[in-house]
C-alpha cells in the first residue's frame, strides 16, 4: 500500500492510501475537518489530475472509496498527492516557462527562469504563485505591496494577482 498526502486549503488534512489489485488499484480519501462541508477529492499527478469523487461524512471525517484501472488513471503521470477542494474551488497549474506567462517584458524578465511557479484563472483575474523562501530575495520585489504568503500544496509562495490588463491587485 502506497500513502499520499491530502491537502485541504493548502494544508496536510488526511491522506490517501492506494492498493494495488491486478489490473485495478483501490484508492482511499479521508480527512477529519471542523464543521459540514462539500469537499471534491482529485488524484493529482505530475502531468494532470482527475476527479476522484465527493468526500461522504464518515465515522467523523470525510472519505471516499472507489477502485479505477490502470487506464483510468494513466494520464495522471506518477501519482503526487490528493488535493481536496470546496464547491467552486479551481486548481493551480504549474507553468514550464513563467516568463510567457504575462505580456509586459518587465514581469516576463522577473519571472524569466524561476522554477515551481503556478497559476490559477478565473473571475476575471489571474493568480501567480511563486515559492517562497525566506533565505532568498522577494520574488517580484517591486510589487511586494500586493502580494500574499500563502501555503500552497504543502509549500509557502507568495501570490500576486492580475487584472485583465495585467495590472496588479490585491489578492
Amino acid at each position: 500500500m502506497d500513502k499520499y498526502p491530502l491537502y485541504l486549503d493548502g494544508r496536510a488534512a488526511g491522506e490517501l492510501s492506494v492498493t494495488e489489485a491486478g489490473m485495478y488499484a483501490d484508492y482511499r480519501a479521508a480527512c477529519r475537518i471542523p464543521g459540514p462541508a462539500f469537499l471534491r477529492a482529485y488524484l493529482v499527478g505530475e502531468q494532470a489530475e482527475m476527479l476522484l469523487g465527493v468526500l461522504a461524512p464518515e465515522g467523523g471525517a470525510y472519505s471516499i472509496r472507489r477502485r479505477l484501472s490502470r487506464r483510468e488513471t494513466a494520464d495522471l503521470g506518477k501519482l503526487l498527492r490528493c488535493d481536496a477542494r470546496r464547491e467552486g474551488e479551481r486548481a493551480w497549474e504549474r507553468v514550464p516557462a513563467p516568463e510567457r506567462l504575462l505580456k509586459s517584458p518587465w514581469l516576463s524578465h522577473m519571472l524569466q527562469g524561476v522554477p515551481g511557479v503556478l497559476t490559477q484563472r478565473g473571475e476575471g483575474r489571474l493568480l501567480v504563485a511563486i515559492p517562497y523562501d525566506a533565505a532568498k530575495p522577494f520574488p517580484l520585489t517591486p510589487l511586494f505591496c500586493f502580494a500574499k504568503i500563502c501555503r500552497i500544496e504543502g509549500t509557502l509562495h507568495v501570490v500576486y494577482a492580475f487584472d485583465s490588463q495585467e495590472r496588479p491587485i490585491m489578492p
